[in-house]
């Protein structure tokens, strides 16, 4: 706070009545005192009568979305770990958008956590600073860094992706679309490996892709299905991005009369609750979410006592699940 005070030409009083009471402080004032904490990297710490070693038993978890499954599954893992080691969690929703990633991090930041875990491995540059300057111990899920001080645990986007349209390839398959909504950038990557195994098997066609960035649902994948059909009577496998995507594409080809496997062979992604009981039984990439959040809370718990951490960055791969769609 000093060097904020420092740089901003006032005293240490006005800079603390700045970010706790800002109503009581000029505009221009209170913009240059923002100004200068944000070069510097600085929050809060609400905890700073308390001795240097002192911990707040907090981790601050970040994920796009509380409604997708996939994100639950990763904070179960999470919460299991924590729960056996006295921690508890601060979670936050950033609703896909790497800004507002930025926004929740400065403020769960001022409650001193003793560790993060975020989602991914694309942030903005601004969250990547405070990362650098605050040094605290950091997870990144879902996908995994290749260096770099923080840690994280995940599976490859692309190769994942990549696997499923090559199975589709394996099968038989030549006329092969791809699916995709959100585009976030983990689903960007598992459909450009798809791409990549079908130009890798010389079957790629872009006009057979559909790319939404409309919120994944079953409803959805019905709908797209149906377009994809209609546009492309020669289609003969699809690959979405995600499962409820693909078991809208299930249910919609039994609505149309369109056989699977025969006629089109489906593959979705994740293999959530429901995927094994389509009719008939849909194939997928199964992905480790439970898993991820155990090992990534387990790497946090490690560094946090002093113990060495031998692997910073793992990987846990996925799995090929062949049913009756493909």
């Amino acid at each position: 706070m000093q060097e904020v005070a420092r740089r901003a030409g006032v005293s240490a009083i006005t800079v603390s009545r700045a970010l706790r009471t800002p109503d009581k402080v000029a505009e221009a004032l209170r913009l240059r005192i923002a100004r200068v904490c944000q070069e510097l990297g600085y929050v809060p710490n609400h905890a700073a009568s308390a001795l240097a070693s002192a911990r707040s038993q907090t981790i601050v978890v970040l994920i796009p979305s509380l409604s997708n499954v996939v994100f639950v599954d990763i904070i179960s893992g999470i919460k299991e770990v924590l729960d056996q080691h006295g921690y508890h969690m601060l979670i936050g929703v950033t609703g896909y958008s790497l800004d507002a990633e930025e926004s929740l991090l400065r403020k769960y930041l001022q409650h001193s956590p003793d560790g993060l875990i975020l989602t991914g491995v694309d942030h903005n540059p601004g969250t990547w600073a405070l990362l650098r300057r605050q040094g605290i111990a950091t997870v990144h899920t879902i996908e995994t860094l290749t260096d770099g001080e923080d840690m994280s645990v995940g599976f490859s986007q692309f190769d994942s992706g990549y696997a499923a349209c090559r199975h589709l390839v394996e099968r038989g398959r030549r006329r092969i679309g791809i699916i995709g909504a959100q585009l976030d950038p983990r689903s960007l990557r598992r459909c450009e490996g798809a791409r990549q195994a079908l130009r890798d098997a010389g079957c790629y066609d872009a006009t057979l892709e559909i790319m939404t960035p409309e919120k994944s649902s079953i409803s959805l994948g019905a709908s797209l299905l149906e377009t994809l059909r209609h546009q492309h009577p020669d289609c003969d496998a699809v690959f979405f991005c995600n499962d409820d995507l693909a078991q809208g594409a299930v249910f919609q080809c039994g609505r149309l009369g369109v056989r699977v496997p025969e006629q089109m062979a489906l593959i979705g992604f994740h293999d959530l609750a429901g995927t094994a009981w389509t009719t008939p039984p849909l194939s997928t990439i199964a992905t480790p979410r439970y898993q991820i959040g155990v090992s990534a809370a387990g790497l946090l718990m490690q560094h946090l006592a002093g113990e060495p951490v031998a692997q910073r960055h793992v990987d846990l791969g996925f799995t090929l699940v062949q049913r009756e769609t493909s």
